[in-house]
């Protein structure tokens, strides 16, 4: 009989399944034999630590979601309920509302190693793009998710954002009716965001199947950008990842534990503790750190419309940026001009946190203004001019040659292919 190129397993109980359903193969050829660049450093941890917050977001939301009521009336006191009077409902509450803070720091580092790395670049744009929209349905979960306490701050966060639909022209005005299910953010609303904030994350495990299956077709990339050249510049992905991914999720659990029990209401804000009130209005309405910078932008512009429009194009010109940029070099390592205006891309985002995090007016407007204008500066006429122009650092012939030969660029007069497809 031809072989099947089935794997051999010792638990007996495992080979039968696997006779008749090869899951375990499967998994063995994706995630224990699939060859993976020896290079990695700890930045590639990052994806691995995205997918267990995910699973631990999952699995306290549903257990959340067994006591809360998504009642404009009883919202409030049943957040309460779960945090005074259900076994461990404080420990699942603070675990689910610091984890939306982890996993956003977690997916920003991740997009950060791959806009460095140049991992958007060709063959992988698919998983950049992919990628993207599961930032997109993050941001929509935890939108919704930041309205079921039903806070002071949740309710006015919730109709500060939504009216911003309203900017639209002819349609805006049945698009917010119909986000809000009538007239005002009221049970309806409550309704329809708890429901979708329950889907979506089950959307996003989707996408994130997609984005590894198309990670596993031409594989990861590398902090030098090149492919592997043979078996002498990879690592079976078990057990050596494995391994390295369990070290950074320990030490991730230690910083996310730190939080849970000595602050765990550091990164919220207090008026979310006072039950929402539509006859008073927040001295400053502001959403949650990781949508500040988008805020900022949305704020830096006069007309509610431009800054709609230009909130909106900052997510959507990262589609564009595999073909924005035009260097052939993917790694920042081999960029020294590219580089440094990277370092002043990501020093403009935390600018903008800061701004958006400060009422519009004096100052803050202006700086406002003058980090969104370098912000898409940056991917709109930096990239594509510096790829252009730039003469990059000369490359090693394989992942393995920095090692075995000191570590140093090629010798004077030889060549290198700058970027070999997969």
């Amino acid at each position: 009989m031809a072989s099947t190129g089935k794997a051999s397993f010792s638990n007996p109980v495992v080979r039968w399944v696997d006779h008749r359903l090869p899951i375990f193969t499967m998994l063995n050829r994706e995630y224990g034999q699939f060859p993976t660049p020896r290079n990695f450093n700890y930045f590639w941890n990052f994806g691995a630590l995205a997918m267990f917050i995910l699973a631990t977001m999952i699995l306290t939301g549903i257990f959340l979601a067994m006591h809360y009521t998504p009642s404009a009336d009883l919202a409030f006191g049943s957040v309460e309920r779960i945090m005074r009077d259900v076994n461990y409902g404080w420990l699942l509450r603070y675990i689910h509302m610091n984890g939306a803070h982890m996993f956003f720091a977690v997916v920003y580092i991740h997009i950060f190693r791959g806009l460095y790395y140049g991992s958007y670049k060709e063959p992988r744009e698919l998983i950049w793009i992919l990628g993207v929209i599961i930032l997109l349905l993050m941001m929509a979960t935890a939108f919704m998710g930041y309205v079921l306490p039903w806070g002071q701050m949740s309710f006015w966060g919730a109709t500060v954002i939504t009216n911003l639909f309203s900017a639209i022209p002819l349609i805006g005005d049945n698009i917010v009716i119909w986000l809000w299910g009538g007239f005002s953010v009221d049970n309806p609303t409550l309704n329809r965001f708890f429901a979708l904030h329950f889907l979506l994350p089950f959307v996003i495990v989707g996408v994130v199947v997609l984005h590894i299956a198309a990670l596993h077709v031409h594989g990861s990339n590398n902090p030098l950008g090149i492919d592997p050249k043979g078996s002498q510049d990879t690592l079976p992905f078990h057990p050596y990842y494995t391994v390295k991914d369990s070290v950074g999720i320990g030490v991730f659990l230690m910083i996310f534990a730190g939080f849970v029990f000595f602050a765990p209401n550091w990164l919220g804000h207090a008026d979310n503790y006072i039950p929402a009130n539509p006859l008073v209005t927040p001295a400053h309405i502001v959403p949650e750190w990781y949508f500040l910078p988008f805020y900022a932008i949305l704020r830096a512009v006069p007309n509610a419309l431009g800054g709609v429009l230009l909130m909106f194009a900052a997510i959507a010109v990262l589609f564009f940026l595999p073909w924005l940029d035009t260097s052939k070099v993917r790694s920042c390592r081999f960029r020294p001009v590219y580089r440094q205006f990277m370092w002043i891309f990501v020093l403009t985002v935390v600018v903008l946190g800061f701004a958006g995090a400060n009422p519009p007016d004096g100052i803050w407007v202006v700086i406002s203004r003058v980090a969104t204008f370098y912000y898409f500066l940056h991917f709109l006429v930096i990239t594509p001019v510096v790829g252009k122009l730039e003469r990059p650092l000369p490359l090693p012939r394989s992942i393995s040659e920095p090692v075995t030969k000191g570590g140093g660029p090629l010798p004077a007069g030889a060549t290198a292919k700058p970027m070999e497809k997969s």
